[in-house]
């Protein structure tokens, strides 16, 4: 089978979260499995500075608009991994210094954007090989399944070729104003409310809930979630119409890059049978954060996350003045809303001997607190899939989460020990408070910790099955469209 990804980032080029991983790691494992994949993204300015100068592969590809035509090349970025990377190159709308945004707001042209990214990509398909299936990503790229099924739906080329769509957060769905069908030289008889329109806006990602064949997201229980108000952001009832179309595959992780037992960017490697170097790690990772004299009966907090609110961080901040009066200290690195960003700075000097924070996004210093840290903290509002949580248990560093999303999936709270991790399930800093003291509690209980973390390190949660899983799903929307 041939899959064409379609998205707006892939590591290592284009990243600003787990999209990017996935786009990366899921083709690979899919060509191990004897498929054929291309994955296109857009020629950002991050992306020519990795690579500079890459081939053409088509020199040319008009993408027509209602006054003007662009003209976009597409790069070919080479193979790795058996995985063909294609780059759709258009200066004037992606050249810029970030993906999405500056720092007062989104790029106001972002759906003229990802309009043409979406275009661009299916016609380049008919020159450069046409699909069995499109595997589309988030709003970004989700106008795709909406050409195929208006645009180019007499195109005998794609009339039997379907789309899956992947939703990796509901919370971002590109809104735009209702002159935006006219840009997309889309009919206006597609702006309804059981189409493309939300609440007065045109909605990307809507237009791929309906028009796509099928739909994943991230985790089993992201997908019974965005079915309710609470998680649905508006969607939760077009979701439920395509319920019998929805598919919850939670995320792999490449543990290529996410192993103790040949990660090159900590201190000491370690496994589950021997746990020796985790001291090691650890005592690198209070050095980096500047702390001294720590014991060993001390445990380390880790956290690594975007500083925003759906990441918990208002729990963190209500229970700070708590949970420094535990036998812990606590290390968070990150960045994102500037809120959170200056209110943990000033915590963080207003506690030196217990809280260090580093605002940054820094890969070295992420693998050393998984590898460094004792418990992983993740309290979200909401986390689709989650990866972070699952790198940890790989390291033996015990989470404490939310039971939301893939969080809710891969770690296990037994009341008489047996788990993995430590959950709660209210949203309140009291819940979170006392999932945090019965870590810490367990933390002293050397013997039934090192039994925790251990059942953590040998569980699997690699690509393999969930590429089968995707498999299955292209698979079915094959031969529903054939």
């Amino acid at each position: 089978m041939y899959i064409v990804f379609a998205a707006s980032e892939c590591a290592p080029w284009a990243k600003t979260g787990g999209l990017a991983d996935v786009v990366s790691a899921l083709p690979r494992t899919l060509v191990k499995l004897g498929h054929r994949v291309s994955v296109f993204i857009p020629y950002y300015r991050q992306v020519a500075k990795a690579v500079p100068d890459p081939p053409v592969a088509l020199q040319s590809v008009t993408i027509p608009f209602p006054s003007y035509n662009r003209f976009v090349r597409i790069l070919d970025g080479g193979v790795a991994g058996g995985v063909q990377t294609y780059f759709v190159d258009c200066p004037e709308l992606f050249d810029r210094e970030s993906l999405y945004a500056t720092p007062s707001g989104d790029y106001p042209d972002n759906a003229e954007r990802f309009g043409l990214l979406s275009r661009a990509v299916i016609e380049a398909s008919k020159v450069l090989g046409v699909p069995d299936v499109f595997h589309v990503h988030d709003w970004q790229t989700a106008m795709l399944a909406v050409l195929l099924r208006s645009v180019y739906y007499f195109d005998p080329v794609f009339r039997h070729v379907p789309a899956v769509l992947t939703i990796h957060n509901a919370g971002y769905q590109g809104w735009f104003p209702p002159k935006t069908i006219e840009t997309l030289l889309l009919p206006w008889d597609m702006f309804t409310l059981d189409k493309l329109e939300h609440y007065d806006t045109l909605d990307f990602l809507k237009g791929g809930i309906v028009y796509s064949d099928a739909i994943t997201t991230v985790s089993r229980t992201y997908a019974e979630e965005i079915q309710t108000a609470e998680f649905g952001n508006g969607l939760e009832d077009i979701i439920r119409r395509r319920s019998g179309d929805l598919f919850g595959i939670l995320n792999g992780v490449d543990y290529e890059e996410w192993n103790p037992l040949v990660d090159s960017h900590i201190a000491a490697h370690y496994s589950a049978d021997n746990l020796a170097g985790k001291k090691e790690c650890r005592r690198d990772l209070l050095h980096a954060f500047g702390f001294e004299d720590v014991g060993e009966s001390t445990a380390i907090i880790g956290v690594v996350s975007r500083f925003a609110t759906q990441k918990g961080f208002d729990f963190i901040v209500d229970i700070m003045d708590k949970l420094v009066e535990e036998d812990m200290v606590l290390v968070i690195l990150g960045n994102g809303e500037e809120y959170y960003e200056r209110l943990l700075v000033e915590m963080a000097s207003r506690y030196p001997a217990k809280v260090r924070v580093q605002v940054k996004f820094d890969n070295v210093i992420a693998h050393k607190i998984e590898a460094g840290a004792d418990i992983f903290l993740m309290p979200s509002r909401y986390e689709p899939g989650g990866l972070n949580q699952i790198y940890s248990l790989k390291y033996g560093t015990v989470p404490v989460v939310r039971a939301t999303g893939g969080l809710e999936d891969t770690i296990d709270e037994q009341p008489f020990g047996g788990g993995n991790g430590f959950k709660f399930w209210g949203y309140s800093p009291s819940a979170l408070m006392d999932a945090l003291h019965r870590a810490l509690g367990t933390f002293q209980n050397k013997d039934e910790w090192t039994r925790m973390m251990r059942r953590g390190m040998t569980q699997d949660f690699s690509w393999d099955k969930p590429a089968h899983e995707y498999v299955r799903v292209y698979e079915r929307v094959v031969e529903n469209r054939s």
